[in-house]
């Protein structure tokens, strides 16, 4: 009985050690940089995605400021960068590096000039004077005829007569 038990102890330990072995490998470093998009304007994000850096890592480029790499459940490592709005417009090179080893994947983009487009007003633009007027008509109308409701006395049913 004791020497099934303990076999079945150093099975459950050997199990763990071998699954949890994976997670322990060092990795080779950042491999399929992808960009997108490959063209973005001054001032515009792009979204930086790459496998292999399973402790995070930084983002590098002359257009944008240095980013770290989060990492997500899938493995895959992901940054946000903003192009810098006096980017000179070209092409443009970035280095991603792994937290955990000093290997390096570059990749291209392209920086065009302009702001892009711009995704419309929301919000901001303020209301117009006659907008105001109509507002303020409103309001004190509301004004008035709630203070002459709660002024004006109720009679009492069958009183006076």
């Amino acid at each position: 009985m004791r020497a099934s038990r303990a076999l079945a102890v150093t099975a459950t330990a050997c199990a763990a050690v071998a699954l949890s072995a994976p997670l322990a490998v060092a990795t080779n470093g950042p491999t399929n940089v992808t960009i997108n998009p490959f063209e973005v304007h001054q001032g515009g994000t792009i979204e930086i995605s790459a496998r292999g850096c399973g402790h995070g890592g930084t983002v590098t480029s002359n257009a944008f400021r240095r980013v770290e790499l989060s990492v997500n459940a899938s493995g895959n490592s992901t940054a946000r960068a903003r192009i810098l709005d006096d980017a000179t417009p070209g092409n443009y090179n970035l280095a991603v590096r792994c937290s955990d080893n000093d290997r390096v994947a570059t990749h291209q983009f392209r920086v065009l000039e302009g702001l892009g487009a711009l995704g419309g007003l929301g919000g901001s633009i303020g209301p117009s004077s006659t907008e105001m007027a109509v507002g303020g008509g409103l309001v004190a109308t509301a004004a008035v005829g709630g203070s002459l409701f709660l002024a004006r006395r109720r009679r009492p049913a069958g009183a006076g007569i």
